[in-house]
């Protein structure tokens, strides 16, 4: 999937922020916004805590199946998280979006980043936002596979589902050639 590279790191930390909720270390945050390419300052304990409750916030715009409710959703989050875009020129990179003012804090510029990414994925593909579907997990993903068929978080969950249905399959096998 050809995704904005600004938007798939926007919507990518949001997955890590919601898979993170309710409670995260802000070292946990700042490593996140590391590996998904935002060079703001580390939130700090209280900063932490606003952004878990964002997280919980969007959580609900991850496997959701109904796209008027997940553009609904996702407009809410715009709307709070006062987006603006903007064009940037900074460190010798081309132009590019940023969705705040350079001066804003770090809630405020991962509010909108993360608001602004995933709106981005919602009007390319919305179902690539997915939550992993292996019993129990939960997990929130963005697809970004070739094909935007992922069912699961990681090739761990997918495994001990398809281990699981396979010995399923086995057992109903064998139950039934014992009647025999």
């Amino acid at each position: 999937m050809l995704v904005n590279p600004y938007g798939g790191g926007g919507a990518e930390l949001a997955a890590a922020l919601v898979n993170m909720a309710p409670a995260a270390r802000p070292a946990d945050v700042a490593a996140a916004m590391i590996r998904h390419g935002n060079t703001r300052q580390p939130p700090d304990a209280a900063q932490t805590g606003q952004l878990m409750e964002w997280a919980l916030e969007l959580s609900g715009v991850f496997g959701e199946g109904d796209l008027a409710r997940q553009v609904a959703l996702v407009n809410r989050l715009l709307a709070r998280s006062a987006s603006r875009p903007r064009i940037s020129q900074h460190d010798g990179r081309s132009p590019h979006l940023h969705y705040t003012p350079a001066d804003c804090d770090t809630v405020a510029g991962l509010r909108a980043w993360t608001a602004a990414g995933l709106a981005l994925v919602v009007c390319h593909d919305p179902g690539r936002l997915g939550r992993c579907a292996a019993a129990g997990c939960g997990t929130v993903f963005v697809d970004i596979s070739r094909n935007g068929r992922r069912r699961f978080c990681s090739a761990r969950c997918g495994t001990r589902v398809y281990v699981a249905d396979h010995r399923g399959r086995q057992r109903r096998a064998t139950a039934g050639t014992a009647r025999l």
